[in-house]
């Protein structure tokens, strides 16, 4: 939320030494984090107020006009102005925006002048007229990314005046991050209520509020939940109805007529808005946007002469349809809370408006509508029709239920200043039972000072709580009995404040007032109780500064994904795309199932780096996956798994070896190093597979003691040419505990006498992987077996077609005795033998 600072000293005033820096540090301190601070305009100097007294067609240009302008000061022509700058020595300008007229009061740049983007004004002849400076867009002030013409300035701005110094535009503008619990603070006023906290000082009442209390409404009708017709009878009124539990308790219609919409909204008010984020559309619209931002109440305006009937606020109906304003036609599901009148619905409910009865520039009657929806009625609706509007942002986190009049009588004066006509009656429905009861919290002075770790006086307590707005009582808490010494309140929070529930809340409240850096670092007390660490599983910890230590970097994606990706992945797998997980209430389009696997993110990652010219990737990501199991209650099982990936060269670019890409042997290493954190190495194998989106050949099973864990691989070619990948990335995922299952340390008596080392060579069919040979010579060796390596592999010359040669090496040692050679033979003839007869092997000549 962009927090312009001149608006919020209109309700709280800033003690002398807090510039927009340390306001920002207070804030940031009391749980309103402000991301930026940014000025008001862009940096620009010698621009003035200047009304133009006559113009004439330029005699070269029809497009162009010969402007006189004053400025109220001798404008370098040596002649003194007079107070109405009639008597100071005009400047001609030449100027081609429309709206150039005698009278107008507009921003003049004089010779000397610099705008935006290093532009220096200068004197110029334009098609044989001379210049003495240019009269300014706001957009070429930095003011507005586009322009119809020259800036309209107020008939009484003071002519001469620096513009900056006239419009403040050198007011500080804070980016304030306002965290979901607190929907009270998205708006002018809700910051200000904390700054009052903070400060110590009083909310002030802008005069605008002020003048509310002399201003008179025609006249009030009372609105029910059952549409009493006698509201429609009072003139002007605008009936309401309010369907019970459908998540509008409380409805407010105000009607306006004679407006005219054609009307320009005033500079100030347009200029808060482009400061807040907001473009002026029409006074109607720029009415409803300040108000909201003012006082955090969204509000809707609706053409009178386009509503048929009343209005309604009802769930919507089977099949029912909406064209929105934005153009947008939509599909209304069963449980969207809608606004509608007679005909059909008129406004997705909190959201947006509709097409049918929106305002334009010939709109002279108008409603304005301001509710209280529920919060769960708004919430997630505006995602799943890919909406996020700044009303359903408030009203999914909660605005003030009974702030909707004050919204109205403000937005109601403002546009009868604005665009004329006179008030009609303002029609009140509410449904009292749906309303929302505020109930007291209990808060203890010993819980407060257990959690926070410091002492707060009873006295400070109940100011910091009272500044906030909440009624605090003190004495007994709610039925609880203080102890010696304890202090204890009964505490009511607001009506704009929803997040305060429990204790812990008031809490909250408390320390944040006071300052979060104001809490003293002290190390934890807490008792020693020394305990046998569990050793079923390895660390997560170990593990991860295990991949720390081997080149790769963790990583934290979303629980759900884009379901294109997922299918594009897995399409190639044998059972075709496993069955994904819808999200009700998706944040985005593309983020719309829940993953089955924990590649799709972390393809997303890497190729995000690659656009990034990240050419060297290594991460990893230890999380759960989603998998639909019907039998099990809830029909979704939550698998922890680890995935990894890595692509680039094998290690850093340097100058001692050449840039080598990493392979499948690299991946597998790395995994292998994490299999021995365990004590179980020898249980794991990889086994060659067919693995759909993994590249054929480079793709292998992880396995332990024969159950699958999960695959390692290069990606399909296909996929690394569909995905957009210069160089193919090695993938990983298993299931974490199964293979994090740690082996309990045992002790093992080392025998005394010495090993002999037997080496065999031969070649086997192609698709023979060295599980099975490592499987076989176990077999055969038997218990004299105490180590088995593969020191070469070899394929080509000399080797037949479809064969490859291998050499191992056997350990071989007895545990009470010395081995002789015959004995070591006689395993090795064992060996040979069974690996003959099982896997065709044929010894190397």
């Amino acid at each position: 939320m962009k927090l312009p600072l001149s608006w919020l000293r209109d309700f709280v005033e800033l003690q002398a030494d807090w510039d927009a820096r340390e306001l920002a540090r207070k804030l940031t301190a009391a749980g309103l984090e402000v991301e930026s601070i940014a000025a008001a305009a862009g940096a620009f100097s010698g621009v003035v107020v200047g009304r133009i007294i006559s113009t004439q067609r330029h005699p070269q240009a029809d497009k162009l006009q010969v402007c006189q302008v004053v400025t109220g000061d001798t404008g370098g022509s040596g002649g003194a102005g007079g107070a109405d700058g009639s008597a100071a020595a005009p400047l001609q300008i030449v100027c081609g925006a429309p709206n150039a007229r005698p009278g107008l009061v507009s921003a003049l740049a004089r010779v000397g002048a610099r705008l935006p983007g290093e532009v220096t004004i200068k004197a110029a002849t334009l098609r044989g007229v001379s210049s003495q400076g240019m009269l300014c867009s706001a957009r070429e002030l930095g003011l507005s990314d586009a322009a119809d013409g020259i800036i309209e300035l107020p008939d009484d701005a003071p002519l001469g005046t620096d513009l900056r110094s006239y419009l403040d535009l050198d007011d500080s503008i804070l980016e304030v991050n306002v965290t979901p619990n607190r929907g009270d603070a998205m708006s002018v006023l809700g910051v200000a209520r904390d700054v009052v906290a903070l400060t110590g000082s009083a909310l002030l009442t802008p005069a605008r509020l002020r003048a509310l209390a002399s201003r008179s409404v025609a006249g009030t009708a009372a609105g029910t939940a059952a549409g009493d017709a006698r509201a429609a009878a009072n003139t002007g009124a605008v009936a309401v109805t309010l369907q019970p539990m459908a998540g509008a308790p409380r409805l407010l219609a105000q009607a306006l007529v004679g407006i005219d919409s054609t009307r320009a909204t005033p500079l100030w008010l347009r200029e808060r808005l482009r400061r807040a984020g907001l473009r002026s559309i029409g006074p109607v619209v720029d009415v409803t946007n300040y108000v909201m931002l003012e006082l955090g109440q969204p509000m809707h305006a609706y053409d009178r002469a386009r509503l048929s009937g009343g209005l309604a606020a009802r769930g919507a109906r089977a099949g029912e349809r909406l064209r929105l304003l934005d153009g947008t036609e939509i599909a209304l599901d069963a449980d969207a809370l809608v606004i509608a009148d007679d005909e059909s619905a008129v406004g997705l409910a909190g959201i947006m408006g509709g097409e049918r009865t929106a305002i334009s520039a010939g709109s002279t009657d108008v409603v304005f509508e301001a509710a209280w929806f529920k919060p769960a009625a708004i919430a997630g609706r505006a995602r799943r029709y890919g909406l996020q509007t700044d009303a359903s942002q408030r009203f999914e986190r909660g605005v003030d239920w009974r702030g909707q009049e004050r919204a109205l009588a403000l937005a109601t004066q403002l546009l009868l200043d604005i665009a004329g006509g006179r008030a009609g009656a303002l029609t009140i429905a509410e449904l009292p039972d749906e309303l929302p009861r505020i109930t007291p919290v209990p808060l203890r002075s010993r819980q407060l000072q257990r959690l926070l770790g410091l002492h707060v006086a009873p006295q400070e307590v109940e100011r910091r709580l009272r500044a906030l707005g909440m009624d605090v009582h003190a004495g007994q808490a709610a039925g609880r009995r203080p102890g010696n010494g304890e202090s204890a309140w009964s505490v009511t929070p607001p009506s704009w404040r929803f997040d305060i529930q429990i204790e812990p809340d008031l809490i909250e409240e408390v320390v944040r007032i006071g300052g979060l850096d104001a809490i003293e670092e002290r190390p934890p007390m807490m008792a020693a109780m020394p305990r046998m660490p569990a050793s079923s599983e390895v660390g997560e910890q170990v593990v991860m500064r295990t991949l720390a230590a081997r080149g790769y970097q963790e990583v934290i994606t979303y629980g759900f994904v884009d379901p294109s990706l997922q299918q594009q992945l897995f399409a190639m797998l044998p059972g075709g795309v496993p069955p994904a997980i819808d999200i009700a209430n998706p944040i985005a389009a593309d983020l719309s199932v829940m993953r089955s696997s924990l590649l799709p993110g972390l393809i997303a990652v890497a190729r995000e780096n690659l656009r990034r010219q990240q050419q060297r990737v290594r991460i990893f990501e230890i999380a759960n996956r989603f998998i639909i199991e019907p039998s099990l209650a809830g029909g979704v099982r939550e698998q922890k798994m680890l995935a990894g990936l890595a692509l680039g060269s094998r290690l850093p670019e340097q100058w001692g070896s050449p840039a080598t890409p990493v392979d499948f042997y690299d991946v597998s290493g790395d995994l292998s190093a994490l299999f021995a954190l365990g004590g179980g190495l020898a249980q794991f194998a990889f086994e060659p597979i067919a693995a759909g989106y993994l590249h054929p050949g480079r793709a292998a099973r992880i396995v332990r003691d024969g159950l699958p864990l999960g695959v390692v691989g290069e990606l399909h070619p296909s996929l690394v040419s569909a995905l957009d990948f210069t160089v193919a990335p090695l993938l990983f995922e298993f299931d974490y505990s199964a293979a994090f299952r740690a082996n309990l340390a045992q002790f093992r008596e080392i025998s005394r006498f010495p090993q002999i080392r037997r080496d065999i060579s031969f070649t086997v069919p192609m698709d023979v992987a060295f599980a099975t040979l490592s499987e076989r010579v176990s077999v055969a060796a038997g218990s004299l077996l105490k180590q088995l390596s593969a020191f070469d592999v070899y394929q080509g010359k000399g080797v037949e077609t479809g064969r490859k040669s291998i050499a191992l090496g056997l350990i071989l040692q007895h545990f009470s005795r010395t081995l002789t050679d015959d004995e070591a033979d006689r395993v090795v003839q064992a060996v040979l033998q069974d690996l003959g007869s099982n896997l065709d092997a044929r010894i190397r000549e």
